[in-house]
């Protein structure tokens, strides 16, 4: 048994993110040593439907930026936080959010702290940074910032600078490519897939799923052997729904992203994606 005190707090956390009762809360945090992580696989091995986005549930705000350079083969996309819904639609603030990303896109800098480095005026980001936190009053910062190099690299901002998009692909940029890039950012934006394929899932995450399959279906009664053909079944269908090139197309939903891909221009694919949504 535990000796780990679980506060009101801590159990009210995992019910927001996970959408689980109180009491099935505190048990799973109880029998997890206060780990969320593990709490969060405790009540999926017990059967609970627990919410698939979790990480929007504490959402900070602020405004997510996305830009790709001239001949689309570089990409930046940074998240500039604030407390309040109020400051993150003031025009300035997200102008100066755009003037940060320009700044990350002609630099090339790769960390948030080599992007605060960076001229901007006669000062850097970080110095602009603590001007604007002087002037607005509220805490303002680089939260996330991610780069994308392919051969051709589309930007996508969602949903009134809630949530931007990075893909990059296989052949060089066109008017098509860099419309196939757009119906894939949206779809991206939207379904938010964890990967690009099923290559592409750490085997960390495997593990963990498969584990927690055949956990569920050994709970049904069925035989140890028997549990790891379904959980195969089940793995192929978490790749399915949470790898971006196997989902349904979002806009047809009879072809999948990949054999959307594919009619656009042959071969064409998806190298890689970044998707930041603020507060996540």
């Amino acid at each position: 048994m535990s000796t780990v005190t679980i506060s009101a707090a801590e159990v009210n956390k995992l019910r927001q993110q996970t959408g689980a009762g109180m009491m099935d809360c505190r048990k799973a945090l109880t029998e997890s040593n206060g780990d969320f992580e593990n709490a969060i696989d405790y009540l999926r091995k017990k059967g609970q439907k627990v919410a698939a986005n979790r990480s929007d549930r504490e959402a900070k705000e602020g405004v997510v930026i996305a830009k790709a350079s001239a001949d689309n083969t570089y990409g930046v996309v940074l998240c500039l936080s604030s407390e309040t819904d109020f400051v993150a639609k003031n025009e300035e603030f997200v102008a100066f959010a755009n003037q940060v990303a320009e700044i990350a896109l002609a630099s090339k800098t790769t960390t948030v702290e080599d992007l605060k480095a960076a001229k901007m005026d006669a000062a850097t980001v970080g110095e602009k940074l603590m001007e604007m936190v002087a002037k607005i009053g509220e805490k303002i910062d680089i939260s996330r910032f991610e780069q994308v190099t392919a051969a051709a690299v589309v930007p996508y901002i969602h949903s009134g600078y809630r949530i931007g998009v990075l893909v990059g692909m296989n052949e060089a940029a066109n008017d098509n490519i860099i419309g196939a890039g757009k119906d894939v950012a949206m779809q991206i934006a939207a379904m938010n897939p964890m990967a690009v394929d099923a290559e592409s899932v750490s085997a960390e995450t495997i593990a963990r799923e498969k584990a927690i399959a055949v956990e569920q279906i050994m709970a049904e009664g069925k035989a140890a052997d028997m549990a790891e053909k379904i959980a195969a079944g089940k793995l192929n269908k978490f790749f399915k729904d949470n790898t971006l090139l196997p989902q349904a197309f979002v806009k047809d939903n009879g072809k999948t992203v990949g054999e959307y891909l594919g009619s656009v221009a042959k071969g064409l694919t998806v190298t890689t994606f970044k998707r930041l949504a603020v507060g996540a």
